[in-house]
C-alpha cells in the first residue's frame, strides 16, 4: 500500500503508450518521479517531453523488456538517478492471434520474451532493490504491478499464444505476492486484467524485431487481427480509467485488478468447468453469432 504518491518514484514498461503512458501522466499530476522505458524510441521521446512539460522529473530510457541486459541497465540508471523505486509497473506487452499450430517459433520467442521475460526480468532487477529500501526504512512502502489481461484468466480461441503468455503473468504475480508476503509486509504487488482496451496493443506488430519477423500470415491470423481491431475498436471504457484503477489498487493494497469487472463471470464459468471436471463451456455460450462467424471464416 502506497498511501502518499508524492515525491515517491515510478518505473513504468511500455511508457510511450496505452496504460503505461496515461499511468505516468497520473503520476506526474500526483508529483511523482518517473522512469519510462519504452522500445519504442518516438513515442518515448514524445511522452518524456510531455511529462517534462507537466513539471515531473524524468528519465526515459529505451528499453527491450524481453532482453535481461537492457532491463538490468533500466534499473541501475533508475537506483543511480532516484534510489529504489516505490512503484514497478512491468507493463509493456505484445498482442499476437491466430490458430496455435499455426504460429512459428519467432512468434512464440517474441510473444514469450515480451510478455513473459519482460516481467519476469522486471521483477528480478527491482524487487532486491525494493526489498532493501524497505529493510532500510520501516516506514518505506513500495508495490509491483505486472500488466496480464483477461486472456490469463480465460482461454478464447484463436489467440492461444497470448493466452498462454498472459496466464504465466497471472501465476507468476499471484506467487510473486505470496513470496512478498513471506518476507516483508512493506512492498506489495497486484496483477492488471484488462479486457478490450484502446491501447495500442493490437498494432504491436511495429515494433517487432527484424530477427523475429513474421511470415505470410496465415487465414487464422487475418482473421484474428480484424476481430481484434473490431473489439478494441468498440471498447467503452478508455486506458485513462484503467490507469486510474491501477493508482487506486496500489493505494488500497488490491491485488486483481479489472478494466471489465462483468467479464469475470466467464472465469466464473470456467472456474466450474475446472471444479466439475467438465468440458471448457464454449466460449461463445453468450453470443453465439461471434462463434458461427468464426467458423465460419476460419473454414472458408
Amino acid at each position: 500500500m502506497i498511501a502518499d504518491f508524492k515525491n515517491k518514484t515510478a518505473v513504468l514498461t511500455g511508457a510511450g503508450s496505452g496504460f503505461g503512458l496515461e499511468c505516468a501522466r497520473i503520476g506526474a499530476r500526483l508529483g511523482m518521479r518517473l522512469v519510462l522505458a519504452d522500445v519504442q524510441q518516438d513515442a518515448l521521446d514524445s511522452a518524456a517531453a510531455e511529462l517534462t512539460a507537466l513539471g515531473a522529473e524524468v528519465l526515459a530510457l529505451r528499453v527491450d523488456v524481453s532482453k535481461a541486459e537492457q532491463v538490468e541497465a533500466l534499473g541501475a540508471a533508475t537506483l543511480a538517478r532516484f534510489g529504489a523505486p516505490h512503484l514497478v509497473f512491468n507493463n509493456a506487452g505484445v498482442g499476437a492471434v491466430g490458430l496455435l499450430w499455426e504460429n512459428s517459433a519467432r512468434d512464440w520467442e517474441w510473444v514469450f520474451g515480451v510478455n513473459v521475460m519482460g516481467v519476469a526480468h522486471g521483477v528480478r532487477v527491482f524487487t532486491p532493490m525494493m526489498l532493501q529500501a524497505a529493510r532500510n526504512d520501516p516506514a518505506w512502502r513500495g508495490h509491483i504491478v505486472n500488466t496480464a489481461s483477461m486472456a490469463g484468466l480465460l482461454t478464447p480461441p484463436n489467440m492461444g499464444i497470448y493466452n498462454a503468455s498472459k496466464h504465466a503473468v497471472v501465476a507468476l504475480t499471484e506467487t510473486l505476492y505470496q513470496d512478498l508476503a513471506l518476507v516483508t509486509g512493506q512492498v506489495g504487488a497486484s496483477v492488471l486484467c484488462p479486457y478490450f482496451v484502446a491501447t495500442g496493443i493490437q498494432a504491436s506488430e511495429r515494433n517487432r524485431p527484424a530477427d523475429l519477423a513474421p511470415g505470410e500470415a496465415t487465414r487464422s491470423q487475418l482473421v484474428g487481427q480484424a476481430m481484434m481491431d473490431k473489439a478494441v475498436g468498440a471498447g467503452k471504457v478508455s486506458a485513462a480509467e484503467v490507469a486510474q484503477k491501477v493508482f487506486d489498487a496500489v493505494a488500497a493494497d488490491q491485488f486483481y485488478i479489472y478494466s471489465h469487472p462483468r467479464a469475470i463471470g466467464s472465469v466464473q464459468v470456467r472456474m466450474e468447468d475446472i471444479l466439475q471436471q467438465r468440458n471448457p463451456t464454449d466460449p461463445f455460450a453468450h453470443k453465439p453469432e461471434l462463434g458461427v462467424e468464426l467458423r465460419k471464416a476460419l473454414r472458408g
